[in-house]
């Protein structure tokens, strides 16, 4: 697979990025073709011909596989924001931009996401996963949603967004959202453009259409008109 980014540091640094980035790689091309239960560390090294313990070395089981999937997801979306933001667009625009990134970054490599997002840990494993919020912050997919919070805190700043959200809840929601049509795009791809004999939906329009219904229910309610208000109609 080709690198999505350039590759840094010392000769040892750039040598450990590309059997990192080439793993992760054989997890997808694993996940396409077995599904979730071909993904474990005996057989991606059966796929790119190391031995399990060469793979240990950067991964120690697969669950923290998984986790470097979903990382490796949003350092790709981040890369992807940031072009949206330097645009010079509008603030819904841009709000816009970014949300639609996301589903674009999920469904440009599909098997990536969904096998990123495949796994739903055991009742024992989630306490080892609980992390506090500064390492969650501190990690790729905290960084990414962090650009959702500070979108919501700019929104309200400027009054295009309801001054009573919440920014860490509303964020959350839309994450939410976002994440909900990627799964679908991924595993109903007709899902968003199947209509009725006679009527043509493209995919771009019913994203766009999503992403819009998002920000709605973000923007600041309109000031009532008197005949809106109780008492005062005619």
């Amino acid at each position: 697979m080709d690198s999505d980014y350039p590759l840094e540091g010392s000769p040892a640094d750039r040598r450990r990025q590309k059997v990192r980035e080439s793993i992760l790689a054989a997890a997808e091309r694993v996940f396409a073709c077995e599904g979730e239960n071909g993904l474990s560390i005996r057989r991606l090294a059966e796929e790119i011909d190391y031995s399990p313990s060469a793979i240990y070395k950067y991964f120690g089981s697969k669950e923290e596989l998984l986790e470097e999937l979903k990382e490796a997801f949003f350092e790709r979306l981040l890369v992807a924001v940031d072009r949206v933001q330097k645009s010079g667009r509008s603030f819904l625009d841009c709000s816009a931009g970014c949300l639609k990134a996301y589903v674009e970054t999920a469904t440009a490599r599909p098997h990536h996401y969904a096998a990123a997002f495949s796994s739903i840990p055991a009742q024992d494993e989630q306490a080892p996963r609980t992390r506090t919020w500064e390492d969650f912050m501190n990690s790729q997919k905290g960084r990414a949603f962090h650009v959702l919070i500070d979108m919501v805190q700019q929104g309200k700043a400027n009054g295009t967004f309801d001054p009573a959200l919440d920014p860490i809840i509303a964020a959350k929601s839309v994450w939410a959202s976002c994440h909900g049509l990627a799964l679908l795009l991924i595993h109903l791809p007709a899902f968003e453009t199947v209509q009725p004999d006679g009527i043509s939906t493209s995919r771009e329009a019913s994203v766009d259409f999503h992403i819009q219904t998002i920000l709605r229910g973000l923007r600041a309610p309109a000031a009532p008109t008197p005949s809106s208000i109780c008492g005062t109609g005619t």
